[in-house]
């Protein structure tokens, strides 16, 4: 092993060797390749998200794990010999430092990754894909216009009219605007109330952007909250509400795509720190502790995506429930090497939500799991006395599962 600066170091492995193995834990390691190929799998393979082939020199891999602090989301193996930077978690604002190309490059490629990740998610989760682009404008203004939510309406209506003057609905748009104006409250619609601060404030139920706009900023909570939302099927989904020192709005800063979200302010008086591409690129140069939070913020979004993804593929809807249970663990980050009792901040209805089974389904499903007598229910919250068996219960799961997998393809070539 020799050095590549300092704390940095150069590994090097033969031909297919394991280099990350999905599902281990404790990642703390990602990896720069400097020569040779390696190609990426994972659980449930998503298209579009690695479709490029294998990793070449100047490519990356392992960083979403290891940013994230949480197990790996994917295996890596080795196509050729290979020589590799070894970078550790607490190293990455030294690479920043010392290479921001790279550094921005893997903001890059987290934000694209993101995008189609949360696509995918959608299309699970609600059999359905959002609609993308300013015309998605008027539908989102339909929608809050049927809940009486004037605020959000009117913002909506307005980007419309703004993106899509000609538009088959504008008509209909403009008729409507006019119509709630004197009902709305809307702020920093256009240039004029804007100023060159990066400070703006926002009362609260008004618009910062909406889902289907072009965007150039992205922001950073400075006090409220801030609720992330979409519209899907007719029904408004929340997809987070993010505290101050959370930021939002980055894979449209950073891709020059329409939002794929909407966000609203939550509390009475919501301020936030606004960053255009600008600012953005003194800021790579200048706060490295404020990438390393955007990397990895963006890793645990990452994260928490394609796991739920892989919970979602689990066949059987037993152990589906039991896999949930280990997802949140991981998420909180909960020991799971020994013998140790835990309660979850949740019930068995929340579990039937998180999981998408109907409430009758889910029911059956969670009285079978409470047949287990390491796990019940106390107050309403899901307890274990001891998290290893939801481990070894999720384990148990999935190599079923892939047994019954490998039996079906033997059939089929019986045939």
């Amino acid at each position: 092993m020799a050095n590549a600066g300092p704390q940095l170091s150069i590994v090097s492995f033969p031909k297919d060797a394991y280099l990350t193995v999905e599902g281990k834990p404790n990642a703390d390691h990602f990896y720069i390749i400097r020569a040779g190929n390696v190609r990426i799998t994972s659980e449930v393979p998503m298209a579009n998200e690695n479709d490029s082939g294998p990793l070449a020199p100047g490519d990356f891999f392992g960083v979403v794990s290891t940013m994230s602090s949480h197990s790996h989301v994917e295996t890596a193996m080795a196509q050729s010999d290979v020589s590799l930077i070894s970078v550790h978690r607490d190293q990455f604002g030294l690479l920043i430092q010392r290479n921001t190309p790279v550094a921005i490059n893997i903001i890059l490629e987290f934000s694209r990754r993101m995008r189609y990740l949360d696509e995918a998610l959608t299309r699970v989760s609600f059999k359905s894909t959002a609609d993308e682009g300013p015309a998605h404008l008027f539908t989102v203004a339909e929608y809050y216009a049927r809940q009486n939510q004037f605020n959000q309406a009117f913002y909506a209506y307005y980007r419309y009219l703004q993106y899509c003057s000609d538009g088959e609905h504008a008509p209909v748009a403009k008729e409507r605007l006019d119509k709630i104006k004197p009902y709305a409250k809307a702020v920093h619609l256009s240039s004029s109330d804007v100023t060159d601060s990066m400070g703006r404030t926002y009362p609260k139920n008004t618009m910062i952007f909406s889902e289907g706009e072009p965007g150039g900023e992205m922001f950073i909570i400075q006090k409220g909250r801030v609720k992330i939302s979409k519209i899907v099927d007719d029904q408004e989904i929340l997809i987070a509400l993010l505290k101050p020192g959370e930021f939002f709005g980055e894979m449209a800063l950073l891709e020059n795509k329409p939002r794929s979200a909407s966000a609203i302010a939550h509390d009475d008086e919501v301020t936030v720190l606004v960053v255009n591409k600008d600012n953005f690129g003194r800021m790579v140069q200048t706060q490295a502790q404020l990438i390393t939070r955007l990397t990895t913020t963006l890793a645990e979004r990452i994260w928490t995506v394609k796991r739920t993804l892989v919970n979602a593929a689990v066949g059987d809807p037993l152990g589906r429930l039991y896999d949930q249970l280990y997802l949140q663990l991981e998420k909180n980050r909960i020991a799971t090497d020994s013998a140790a009792p835990y309660t979850f901040d949740f019930g068995a209805k929340e579990l039937i939500n998180m999981v998408g089974y109907s409430a009758s389904d889910g029911n059956v499903q969670v009285q079978k799991m409470l047949e287990n007598s390491k796990l019940k229910l106390m107050d309403n919250r899901i307890h274990a006395t001891d998290v290893q068996e939801i481990v070894k219960q999720t384990e148990y799961f999935k190599r079923m599962e892939k047994i019954n997998k490998a039996r079906a393809r033997g059939s089929l070539k019986a045939q």
